[in-house]
């Protein structure tokens, strides 16, 4: 009888020895994993700013990135973080109010340069160009390109794009068309 405790009490501590040994390498797997995919992240948002500083002319560091999904269209809204900074205000007054142009000819050089890639909804925004209109709009801190469409397929391609932006630059704006 004592000979089958011995072994139940043997059985127990191997079990729990082992339930906690996985418990101890799953967690560190899960701390690895995660730890890899903040690093990778932020590797891609840090080359990103780069690139985007590098075309906007302005600070990321120093402003604020919004973009809106509206029923005729969107926005793409920047402003200072520091309503003192006029410079960091006059650069993005500038690169706003270009990139209204820009897109409104169809070319879509910036954003694809600053992600490194063609965001979504592009080929067709270019495409359809002459249904899309782009209006650059002065804000206090910065501007917004207030961009609208009466055209369904051109309607989904902006979303797509600003739906691209929001995930892209982290910005915590709604993916929902706003009514």
């Amino acid at each position: 009888m004592k000979t089958k405790y011995i072994f139940m009490a043997l059985i127990t501590a191997f079990m729990t020895l082992a339930i906690s040994a996985f418990t101890s390498c799953a967690a560190q797997e899960k701390q690895q994993t995660e730890r890899h995919k903040t690093d990778g992240h932020s590797k891609h948002s840090d080359e990103m700013n780069k690139r985007g500083e590098r075309e906007m002319g302005f600070s990321q560091a120093k402003t604020t990135h919004h973009f809106r999904l509206l029923q005729d269209g969107g926005a793409i809204e920047v402003e200072a973080k520091d309503e003192k900074d006029t410079e960091t205000v006059k650069q993005i007054k500038g690169h706003l109010s270009h990139i209204a142009q820009m897109f409104g000819e169809g070319n879509f050089k910036a954003p694809m340069l600053i992600h490194d890639q063609t965001p979504p909804g592009v080929p067709v925004m270019h495409n359809l160009k002459a249904e899309i209109s782009y209006q650059y709009e002065d804000t206090i801190n910065g501007g917004r390109v207030r961009i609208k469409t009466a055209n369904a397929e051109a309607l989904r391609a902006i979303h797509e794009f600003l739906r691209f932006q929001i995930k892209e630059h982290e910005t915590g704006d709604s993916l929902d068309v706003v009514k």
